[in-house]
């Protein structure tokens, strides 16, 4: 297992409704953060369509299909692993969900998963997920969970990748705040870093989340904006923060060191109790 990853975290202009715009500036991404060495670029969640935008409900496709082919083309093109957000439709159920890939640099799908904790809002537009993903890779074990997942009382999620044995989390995310929050205002602060923070220390592991940046259109969520912030936690605390930023794309690169700690079965409860985590 190598010691190092380079992660790109892509900050990228999501655009309701505008696949082809979005996956446009998402090659352009990508392909910089190959130039630039990364192992693997994480992209936000719904970056196809846009969270909880009403073409949800219309143009989402099944995976593998045309998006997630884009996906896995850029990633072997480029050499680069590839995780991000796409709309599913599950043509076997008529559903759609909040779903999201990592592609090696192989252009394979190595590991896909569905969201679990959907906000009450956006039910109208995306079904639960049924199960969890780790993956193992020459960077270690990789989980792989969405946005509010993370949410403190939806902790049981990430904690349950922890005890699947993932040394990284990959969190494709679409935070968004009302269109008035500056970024004095900190305005994710407790709410991402704690979480992150407890399942890093319990677990030794690093978690990574990219959010998107631009303005939501359409949907239960309408003018509110997402601003960037992305940020890479490990037990230490935040090791990277990325720019606020409500108009244009920014990659972030962050060098990760791997974890080697095993914490396994049983020996997570003593060490949840050694460290005094509620």
């Amino acid at each position: 297992m190598k010691e190092y990853i380079t992660i790109g975290l892509g900050q990228l202009l999501v655009e309701g409704g505008e696949p082809n715009r979005n996956f446009e500036r998402a090659e352009i991404m990508i392909k910089e953060a190959s130039k630039k060495n990364c192992d693997l670029i994480l992209l936000p969640e719904c970056m196809d369509l846009g969270w909880t935008h009403p073409s949800a409900k219309s143009e989402s496709l099944p995976i593998p299909g045309l998006y997630s082919n884009k996906v896995s083309k850029l990633a072997k093109d480029n050499n680069i692993y590839i995780c991000c957000g796409l709309t599913e439709k599950d043509e076997k159920n008529n559903k759609v969900y909040n779903s999201s890939i990592i592609c090696d640099n192989l252009g394979e799908i190595i590991c896909k998963y569905r969201k679990i904790n959907i906000l009450e809002e956006a039910l109208d537009y995306y079904s639960i997920g049924k199960s969890l993903s780790v993956v193992e890779t020459s960077f270690g074990n990789i989980g792989l969970n969405i946005c509010s997942d993370n949410y403190a009382n939806s902790l049981e999620i990430g904690k349950t990748l922890g005890r699947m044995g993932a040394k990284i989390i990959l969190s494709p995310s679409s935070w968004t705040v009302d269109y008035n929050i500056t970024e004095e205002s900190d305005p994710y602060g407790e709410k991402w870093i704690k979480p992150y923070h407890t399942l890093a220390q319990i677990f030794d592991l690093v978690v990574v989340s990219t959010t998107s940046v631009g303005y939501l259109v359409g949907g239960p969520f309408e003018g509110r904006k997402m601003v960037g912030c992305s940020v890479v936690v490990n037990k230490e605390g935040v090791q990277y923060r990325g720019k606020f930023n409500e108009i244009a794309g920014d990659l972030g690169i962050q060098e990760i060191k791997i974890p080697k700690s095993n914490f396994k079965g049983t020996l997570i409860d003593k060490r949840i109790k050694d460290l005094n985590i509620k």
